[in-house]
């Protein structure tokens, strides 16, 4: 079992473009089932061996996918996403970065009781090693399988701490980053509710950053809800107050926000918080040595 992705997984690129074809080919080349792309005026062409179809729609009919990953320009980012939940795929990852707040609104509403989960935007996407199924932009030789979770706001720090736990020998179940925007599409708590459920994932690293209340929100669950072991880091300890640092999302505003504020939650909950980003790996490690 696995979060979110499982052996039948099949994968449509919806954005042929340039950044599209690379992380297609990418994907391929890990071993991930991609069965198609879209791009619209370009249906009955191929890219990367793959068919590309007009519409999400005809992609579906013609693949079975029941998987997409958006690499559509900000613009147009948002019908596409919305594109594919009418399609009837049941899991949306996107990547585009900037797409604009109103446009996420109108998706989140829209989604509001639909059978599709959407992880992002403006993330690394899922990435499970076991499995071999990689939809997004992670860079898949450093994970290495095994039985720890990671779940993060920040792609570069998903990949900081998937390359310190594989240098601890220490594998990864299912790997999330869910994106900094400020409204996206898949929480903190969503990946750990499933995370608990999952037989393959024995412990689990949080990365949070500033802004928001979703490491506050996040910690409570676990103390509540979670038996297996989670720990943490908070990104922007040193970002002056006001200041945005790197995600919309990231920002620290009326004395709300702060990493002080959310390595306290965290650690009120009993939630090892890792003191440096250098330390991740050794402090899950110290937190549940058996994890592999």
């Amino acid at each position: 079992m696995s979060i979110f992705v499982d052996a039948d997984t099949r994968v449509l690129v919806q954005g042929m473009g340039r950044t599209g074809q690379l992380h297609t080919s990418l994907s391929l080349e890990f071993g991930t089932p991609v069965v198609g792309g879209v791009t619209p005026g370009k249906g009955g062409g191929q890219a990367c061996g793959l068919p590309i179809f007009d519409s999400v729609r005809d992609a579906v009919r013609e693949t079975g996918a029941n998987a997409s990953v958006v690499f559509v320009p900000p613009p147009g980012a948002g019908d596409a996403i919305l594109e594919a939940a009418e399609a009837g795929i049941g899991l949306i990852v996107a990547i585009t970065e900037h797409v604009p707040v109103r446009d996420m609104v109108r998706v989140r509403h829209a989604m509001r009781g639909s059978a599709s989960r959407l992880i992002g935007p403006n993330c690394p996407g899922v990435l499970d090693p076991s499995l071999k199924v990689r939809i997004g932009i992670a860079p898949y030789p450093i994970f290495k399988p095994g039985t720890v979770g990671v779940v993060s706001r920040s792609g570069t720090l998903t990949y900081e701490a998937v390359g310190q736990l594989s240098a601890l020998d220490i594998g990864q179940s299912t790997c999330i980053g869910i994106g900094g925007d400020p409204v996206n599409g898949t929480s903190f708590i969503d990946c750990l509710e499933n995370f608990e459920k999952d037989d393959a994932t024995r412990a689990v690293v949080m990365i949070g950053e500033i802004g928001g209340s979703a490491e506050e929100e996040a910690a409570e669950f676990v103390r509540s809800e979670m038996t297996k072991p989670v720990v943490a880091f908070i990104a922007g300890a040193t970002a002056p107050p006001g200041k945005r640092m790197g995600h919309a999302g990231a920002i620290v505003s009326g004395g709300r926000g702060t990493a002080a504020e959310k390595r306290e939650a965290l650690e009120k909950a009993g939630i090892p918080v890792a003191a440096s980003p250098a330390l991740m790996a050794e402090t899950l490690r110290e937190a549940c040595p058996e994890a592999r």
